[in-house]
Parts: C-alpha cells; sequence; structure tokens
C-alpha cells in the first residue's frame, strides 16, 4: 500500500484504443453473474449478430449499454442483472429480445432486509501503514483539503450583497494570499417565506451552520438583511456559532443599505484574509478524507464500471481509516437490503428502512422516480427502471459494511461506510453531504455531466471511454477501460484512490479548472412557500 503521494499520473484509455472489430471478438455483450438471464452491449450490437459465449443471436439492434435476454424469459418471470431483481418480463421474451422499459415490467419486491445478520467488521491498516495525503491541519484537529472564506447568507434578501463581496476578492486581490483557494458566496432561495421552525428550518441551519464549520472554510462572513424568518441571532445560537477574528456577521439594514453593506463586507473580508492565509499543507493520515459519493446522468455502464470502480476505492480508502458517504436515497430503493444486512447493528439498518418508508409517503400518487420511471437520460442510456439504477448506485460503496445512518445534512462522526438520507438530485445530495463534512466528492457519470462544488470539490469518474473522449475536459477519470477488457474493477479502483490522494492533497479538478462549483450551493428546500 503507497504511503505517499507521488503515484504516477494515470493516463486514462482513449476510444482508439479498441476497435469496434477487437471489442466484438472478445464478446460484445458482458455476462455480470452466472445466473443472469440478461447481459449487457458492450457496443451498440446490430441485429443478427451471432453471440457464440450465450448460443443466441441478437434479434434486434442492443443500443451500447442495453440488455439482451440471454435465454428464454417467460411473462412474469423475475430478470436477473447481477442475479439481483430489476423487473418482471411483460410478455414471453425469446432469447436474444433487446430487454428494456418497453418489455420489464415494474413491480413490488419481497425483501429479505437481514438487518446486521452480514455484518463483517473491516479490517483496518494500522495507523503508521495508512496512505497519506497533503492536508491542511485546523486548530482543533480536523483536516482540510482547501482553503475557502465563505461569504453566507441566512435568507435570500442577502444574496446580491453577498455576490458583491464575493466578486471584488478577484485574482489580483488574493494575489497577495496565495494559500487561499478563493472567496465564495453561498447563495439559496431560503431563509424567509418558508415556515418559521421545524424541520425545514432546522434543516436550512444545520446545512449553512455545516459549511461555516466546514474544515475546508478557513472564514466566514454570515449576511442578513435583518428581518428574515431565519434570525441571524437564533441561526448562530441554533449552531453553537460564536462570533470572532474569522466569524463576522454583517446586518444590511444596520450597515445603511445594499452599496454601505458591500463596502463593510469587503473590508471585513480583507481583515480575515491574513490568517486565513497561514494555511500550510503537510502530510495527514487518509482516514482524515471524505468522500461524498453521487452519480448522474448514468447509463447502463454506470453499474458495471465506474461505480463498482468507486465501490473498490472507497473499500480502499476505509480499509485506510477513511470515510464514505452514499445518498440519494430515492436511488438505492429496491437494494436498500443488500445495505441493511451489513448494517452493524439492526437498529442502523432499521433507520434506513425508515427513511425508504418515509420517500414511499412522501412521493405517494406523484411522477417520480421511485415509484418507477427514471430520467429520460438514464433511460436512453440503458436503465429501464429505478430497481436496476438502484442497484448499480448502491455500487458505490462497495462491500463495505454500513457503519451508521444520518438525515440530511447532520455533522458525520462515524469512519467507514456511512449513508446520509438526499434526495437524489445532485446539488441538493452533495450540498447535504458536504454539509456533513465530506471534504471532496466523487461523481460517477455515463452519459456526461459538468457538476462541481466548493468548498470541497468534485471529481467525475466516466463510465464508458466514449463519452470521456467527448467531454474530457469535464472528466477527471475514465473508468472506460472496465468495459473495453483493458482493466479490472480493482485495478480502476486502485487508480481512482490515488488520484483522490492527490486531489485531496491540492491537485485541482477539471471543474476547479474550469471554475464550476459556485452555482451548486443548494440546500434541500424541504416545507412550505408562505
Amino acid at each position: 500500500m503507497s504511503t505517499t503521494t507521488t503515484a504516477k499520473p494515470i493516463t486514462p484509455t482513449l476510444a482508439s484504443t479498441v476497435r469496434p472489430s477487437e471489442a466484438v471478438l472478445r464478446n460484445p455483450f458482458i455476462r455480470l453473474d452466472p445466473k443472469d438471464n440478461v447481459v449487457v452491449a458492450r457496443m451498440e450490437v446490430p441485429a443478427g449478430t451471432p453471440v457464440a459465449a450465450e448460443g443466441t443471436t441478437a434479434l434486434q439492434p442492443v443500443p451500447a449499454g442495453h440488455k439482451m435476454a440471454a435465454r428464454a424469459i417467460a411473462k412474469g418471470e423475475p430478470v436477473l442483472k447481477y442475479n439481483t431483481v430489476i423487473g418482471f418480463a411483460a410478455e414471453d421474451l425469446p432469447a436474444g429480445t433487446w430487454m428494456h422499459s418497453h418489455n420489464i415490467a415494474f413491480g413490488d419486491l419481497a425483501k429479505d432486509y437481514r438487518h446486521g445478520l452480514d455484518y463483517v467488521p473491516t479490517d483496518l491498516l494500522p495507523p503508521a501503514e495508512r496512505a497519506r495525503f497533503q492536508g491542511i491541519v485546523r486548530a482543533d484537529g480536523r483536516v482540510a483539503t482547501r482553503n475557502y472564506v465563505g461569504v453566507f447568507i441566512v435568507s435570500h434578501s442577502g444574496a446580491t450583497v453577498a455576490r458583491q463581496i464575493a466578486k471584488f476578492f478577484d485574482a489580483d486581490e488574493l494575489a497577495p494570499y496565495p494559500h487561499v483557494d478563493g472567496v465564495v458566496p453561498y447563495i439559496h432561495e431560503q431563509g424567509s417565506g418558508m415556515e418559521k421552525s421545524g424541520e425545514p428550518m432546522d434543516m436550512l441551519r444545520r446545512t449553512l451552520g455545516g459549511y461555516v464549520r466546514h474544515p475546508n472554510t478557513a472564514a466566514a462572513l454570515v449576511i442578513a438583511l435583518g428581518q428574515e424568518h431565519n434570525e441571524l441571532d437564533a441561526f448562530l445560537e441554533h449552531q453553537g456559532l460564536e462570533r470572532g477574528p474569522l466569524l463576522q456577521t454583517l446586518v444590511i439594514q444596520d450597515a445603511g443599505g445594499t452599496k454601505k453593506a458591500i463596502a463593510a463586507g469587503i473590508e471585513m473580508v480583507r481583515a480575515m484574509l491574513p490568517e486565513a492565509d497561514k494555511a500550510r499543507r503537510e502530510p495527514c493520515s487518509a482516514e482524515h478524507i471524505m468522500i461524498g459519493m453521487q452519480c448522474g446522468g448514468s447509463d447502463g455502464f454506470s453499474g458495471l464500471s465506474a461505480n463498482p470502480a468507486l465501490g473498490a476505492a472507497m473499500e480502499i480508502l476505509i480499509r485506510n481509516g477513511g470515510t464514505a458517504i452514499l445518498s440519494e436515497t430515492s436511488e438505492i430503493y429496491g437494494v436498500e437490503h443488500t445495505l441493511t444486512a451489513r448494517a452493524r447493528t439492526p437498529e442502523i439498518g432499521k433507520k434506513l428502512v425508515a427513511r425508504i418508508d418515509w420517500w414511499l409517503k412522501y412521493n405517494e400518487g406523484r411522477d417520480t422516480q421511485i415509484n418507477g420511471q427514471v430520467s429520460p437520460g438514464n433511460n436512453a442510456g440503458g436503465l429501464a427502471n429505478v430497481l436496476e439504477k438502484s442497484l448499480g448506485g448502491a455500487k458505490k460503496g462497495g462491500n463495505a459494511p454500513l457503519m451508521e445512518v444520518y438525515e440530511y445534512a447532520q455533522p458525520v462522526t462515524e469512519h467507514g461506510l456511512v449513508f446520509m438520507d438526499t434526495p437524489g438530485y445532485d446539488p441538493v445530495s452533495a450540498t447535504g453531504q458536504i454539509a456533513g463534512g465530506a471534504n471532496l466528492v466523487c461523481f460517477t457519470t455515463g452519459r456526461g455531466s459538468c457538476f462541481g462544488s466548493v468548498p470541497s470539490p468534485t471529481i467525475k469518474l466516466a463510465s464508458n471511454t466514449p463519452m470521456y473522449a467527448r467531454m474530457e475536459a469535464d472528466m477527471d477519470i475514465n473508468c472506460g477501460p472496465v468495459i473495453d477488457g483493458d482493466a479490472t474493477i480493482a485495478e480502476m479502483g486502485q487508480r481512482i484512490f490515488e488520484q483522490v490522494l492527490r486531489h485531496a492533497s491540492g491537485e485541482k479538478t477539471k471543474s476547479e479548472a474550469l471554475g464550476v462549483g459556485l452555482n451548486e450551493f443548494v440546500p434541500w428546500p424541504l416545507g412550505v412557500a408562505d
């Protein structure tokens, strides 16, 4: 196991390394489990293509990432992928049939939750043998991967003032402070016109508080208009935050209006920059890395390459004492029993089921993903329904035991694989994970994504080589070699882990280089607007 950050750079495999003729000879389909009755197309497969490995012939064209019946499947029979039910045959289907949402019916499943019965503790590496990265150690011992000054608002009424203050600190203004990564405004649409107490307000406050306290936030300015529902002093008290040299507050009405507030805020930030710039990187154990795991724009390859490869990387991180946060509750529906069985205690497993039950009630009677149909992009990429998407999405956590379940934006204190209840919508989900303490985000995608985040940067993983080549300026890692047959899941997992160490040490991600992430702070807008 490497204990430094000097790993050789990874050169992603490009589309030209595997010619279509070679891929056909290898087998145009991937079999995931001996018991599966479907296989997945590596590439677009024309009708009439013989599939010797399965003893059949493709009866219709099968798009890349889509499924084909490997044998005859009777109407009502479960459709198995990874030896897991992803739906039921909507009609009698001969071997060689293209399998997708038009002939795979969504249905209820009988699930054996086995709360904690399959729990196996992680074999942790001794502290002296754990991988290391160049981190920023805060005064209280927490470790950062970035060093930002944040400009926050308790309600949307302060948005313009916050944006203008942050905008002032361009590259020239920050040149004297080379160890500060930037001055960032955190803009949202809540704080007024919402429930004044209860879960919606609590959730907003702990999200904002989590960002203010985040290890990657060196200093913070919190702005209020002066009359919002999320009252400034009440917010600070709720979150146990105290004003000080690195936590300043500004009330626009008291400052004399917009122009004067912007000028005052600029001076407050300017006064905090010298102290923030004192941050220096030093060798730190990988146990201080906390990854928020996301997937978006998934395709039929996501669950075969990028997601399981990320899962393999997270297993390495967890053995090194680190933490991986799995989320997007509506996108594990149907496979949650694979997590509850690995729960550290039965009570932790039951927490996860309780969140699933909440989502089912919350979505009852609505045209949403948890009720079966995935997004048009997911569907075009080869995913028939939410069961199939969930099967692939859950693989981001590998096979690690489930150590705890958290509600949205709660501080994550356990190490290992944990679950945070969030929506599937990526900006909202990642915002909750970062508020909980994630200091990096790993985002898998098959169709392509331009997501970024601050103060914790996003590392994007492509599921297939053609998309990586098409969107190379946005993608950090190509997991396509797994599909191309040029790398194993374990090999790709090691590559991902080594690149995580480099980004944790300060190497910019593609989204950082492009300046993406300033508009992706989206607290969950739960509750009633008034």
